[in-house]
């Protein structure tokens, strides 16, 4: 864990399946001491399949990172990296499919997501409508 203080938490993990239950753990605690409980199942859902893309595409360390922006009350920002420079495709996975819905659920769920490229790699983030 990098910081949890104030209105951001930072943690980095390693590209190990154990990831996503250690990221999906970290984002509930944050948003429960952040009294954000009503977004935590949901937070949590969406991070293990940004975190599972991560693992199965890339390697080296995943970045989850939380944030209250100040500028846009009743948001939560989430945003996971990860080092592979290719930006993530949503396609339409077939009933039959094991794989190929987490961008669809993101998309679905969220408020508002999107991608960008970054020094070392790529950041899938999502904004979550929080209580005021």
């Amino acid at each position: 864990m990098i910081d949890t203080e104030g209105d951001r938490a930072e943690w980095s993990f390693p590209a190990e399946p154990g990831a996503v239950r250690t990221a999906r753990r970290a984002v509930r605690n944050q948003l429960r001491h952040w009294d954000l409980d009503s977004v935590g199942d949901i937070a949590a859902l969406l991070v293990s399949e940004l975190v599972t893309n991560a693992l199965r595409h890339a390697t080296g360390p995943i970045g989850v990172r939380l944030v209250r922006p100040a500028h846009l009350e009743g948001v939560l920002l989430v945003e996971v990296s990860d080092p592979l420079p290719d930006p993530p495709r949503e396609r339409v996975a077939r009933p039959d499919d094991e794989s190929g819905r987490g961008l669809q659920l993101v998309a679905s769920s969220a408020r508002r997501w999107g991608t960008r490229p970054g020094g070392a790699g790529k950041t899938v983030w999502f904004e979550l409508a929080v209580p005021g």
